[in-house]
């Protein structure tokens, strides 16, 4: 058995045996353990050891090839990204509760926001964060050109759709910092893309 070494995955062991490779994924064996747990109904140190050493055997005797879905874990941007957003959906309420009491009407916009980071991993965590904050509904994500449709409210004022952007690229940085691979973060330090892809 050759020594075991890191697969292409930041989270995945490689090694041979006889003429097989074998991986150890970590996602894999910890999602097994929990599918283990739970088949139990109790949770304690021998359901737990016992969890990891079925789910290790099941890695083994079924392998599967190393996947790097590009997800890397960073807990400070975790921290920023999870304060950002309880502080976005604070002030976003407050600013939706105080449209929806002001006088008149407010007209609404699509609005097309280009993003910097093309994987799929980014553009969904960008999208589902977006869309976790009052008033900025994704209605559409389209991956050909890494674009976020939002929908705005009071889309009447210039600076509310440029605030709704800028935001929406803020949020796309915190997520590349909080689980982008290097390439997405020195995507995001780049200048934001220019101009407005149509609907």
């Amino acid at each position: 058995m050759s020594n075991l070494h890191r697969d292409r995955s930041p989270y995945s062991w490689s090694f041979r045996i006889g003429g097989g490779r074998r991986v150890l994924d970590l996602p894999l064996i910890a999602w097994l353990t929990v599918i283990w747990i739970l088949l139990w109904s109790t949770l304690s140190w021998a359901n737990l050891v016992n969890g990891v050493i079925v789910a290790v055997c099941l890695c083994l005797a079924f392998p599967l090839p190393a996947v790097d879905l590009g997800l890397r874990l960073r807990p400070l941007g975790i921290l920023r990204l999870a304060a950002y957003l309880l502080y976005d959906m604070f002030s976003s309420s407050v600013e939706v509760t105080r449209q929806i009491f002001a006088q008149g009407p407010y007209h609404a916009a699509v609005v097309a926001v280009p993003l910097r980071v093309r994987s799929d991993l980014m553009l969904t965590a960008t999208a589902v964060a977006v869309s976790n904050v009052p008033g900025g509904s994704v209605i559409e994500v389209r991956r050909s050109t890494a674009t976020v449709f939002l929908h705005v409210l009071d889309a009447d004022d210039p600076g509310e759709i440029e605030s709704a952007q800028r935001s929406v690229w803020r949020m796309e940085e915190l997520v590349a910092r909080a689980f982008g691979t290097a390439e997405d973060i020195a995507h995001v330090t780049r200048p934001v893309p220019e101009g407005n892809p149509s609907p």
